[in-house]
């Protein structure tokens, strides 16, 4: 049978736009694109009761978590404990509302709306067509704000700065939080983008019969980003979810390096400026990132230190090069294929590393909640957190508007007739 009946046989890859027909998949198993390596679809064992088991756990958990005290501290005779809607609290009063507000949307908010989007979408639960079509839109973009996970290291690390003052115990909740976190994660794990498509709207017909590993843009087709369903190049809005898009991301490298520029016109204060202040006895102390990492290592926290350090110090700065460096690839001529796979795999790390620089702002959020305790101890946020936080928001979306199939599009196809196929 031709190729053209089937639509949801073929598929672009996302990330070099490799045209790829993707075989039945046994339960277990996934394809991957035979160029890039990039993880096409996969077969989930029970792809329905799986996601909905743990999306259902984790918001139990969470609900858990918010209803008992966290952590809590013991100084001096003086004791103070917190729940999670402590923190933002704290950071209102401090008129931190901004910070307050991303610790709400990243933490809380964003996995919350994320486990409730997967049980509603992947069980035939009654919902206008319109309706499911934006939830799925959402879903898999607010994937990479939740940051649960990122926010319990930042726990963990001020638990190490806070045991030189005093006692630190965790509370009803703490656990009920790790749980949640890996939950989640597991959760989204388990549900593939093309599968949950394929459940909401069938694929629009095929435009022209494919011809495998050529890339799209030479044959005249384009991969819709959000549904992956492949559409002609010159089709702006997809039929099946109605996201607008183009052959590539216009403007792709004007916004990537736009938006690089502005995070490092930032991240230069906000290593300068403190990011809190300790008040001590009546006096007051104003710590930068780079004074926190020092003090951690001369009080032999050496592992903390390292973690501090990569998270809030190098990751930012590699993470801000490597962009810069993505961006001047993208713009030469005559890239090899081996060339594009290096940069490829930058881009990936890129990706994965780059909110996981929040830790130091989680960091100064806990204790700001946790040690207050008057004129004996207290501590504060300062600008330089919320710069810093800015500088990281502006990082994500730099790398999210950088579109790597900019590094591939200069190659010449070779053989890469089939996809590779692994269990899980």
């Amino acid at each position: 049978m031709c190729g053209s009946h089937h639509p949801d046989r073929w598929m672009l890859c996302p990330q070099c736009d490799l045209m790829t027909e993707v075989p039945e998949l046994a339960p277990g198993s996934k394809a991957s694109c035979p160029r890039c390596d990039t993880t096409l679809a996969a077969a989930w064992v029970e792809p329905q009761r799986r996601p909905t088991g743990y999306a259902l756990a984790a918001l139990f958990m969470l609900l858990l978590a918010n209803l008992f005290p966290f952590v809590n501290m013991h100084v001096a005779g003086l004791s103070s404990q917190i729940s999670l809607w402590r923190i933002p609290q704290v950071m209102v009063s401090e008129d931190y509302s901004s910070l307050a507000t991303l610790f709400i949307l990243f933490v809380q908010a964003m996995p919350a709306v994320c486990m409730v989007g997967i049980v509603l979408l992947v069980n035939p639960v009654r919902l206008p067509q319109s309706l499911r079509r934006g939830m799925a839109r959402v879903l898999f973009q607010l994937k990479n704000w939740g940051m649960a996970e990122i926010f319990l290291v930042g726990v963990l690390v001020s638990f190490v700065k806070l045991m030189a003052y005093g006692d630190i115990g965790i509370g009803t909740s703490f656990v009920p939080w790790c749980l949640f976190c890996v939950l989640q994660l597991r959760a989204f794990q388990c549900v593939d983008r093309r599968w949950l498509w394929q459940r909401i709207a069938s694929p629009p017909p095929l435009p022209a019969e494919p011809v495998p590993a050529i890339s799209g843009l030479r044959q005249g087709l384009r991969s819709c980003r959000c549904c992956t369903a492949v559409l002609p190049v010159d089709q702006t809005v997809c039929p099946r979810c109605g996201t607008a898009g183009h052959a590539r991301r216009r403007h792709s490298l004007q916004w990537t390096m736009a938006l690089l520029i502005t995070a490092f016109m930032l991240y230069i204060p906000a290593n300068l400026l403190p990011i809190m202040v300790t008040e001590s006895l009546g006096s007051k102390t104003h710590s930068t990132i780079m004074a926190g990492v020092v003090l951690l290592w001369s009080d032999g926290s050496y592992p903390v230190a390292l973690v501090i350090f990569i998270a809030s110090i190098m990751v930012p700065s590699l993470k801000m090069l490597a962009i810069g460096w993505l961006c001047w690839d993208a713009r030469s001529n005559g890239p090899t294929h081996h060339d594009s796979e290096k940069m490829h795999k930058i881009y990936e790390v890129v990706e994965f590393v780059g909110r996981w620089s929040m830790i130091d702002v989680f960091v100064i959020a806990v204790l700001s909640a946790l040690v207050r305790m008057g004129r004996l101890m207290s501590i504060y946020p300062a600008i330089g957190a919320l710069l810093f936080a800015i500088v990281v928001i502006l990082t994500m979306f730099a790398s999210m508007t950088f579109d790597p199939r900019l590094t591939w599009d200069r190659l010449r196809e070779k053989s890469f007739e089939e996809p590779s196929i692994e269990g899980k």
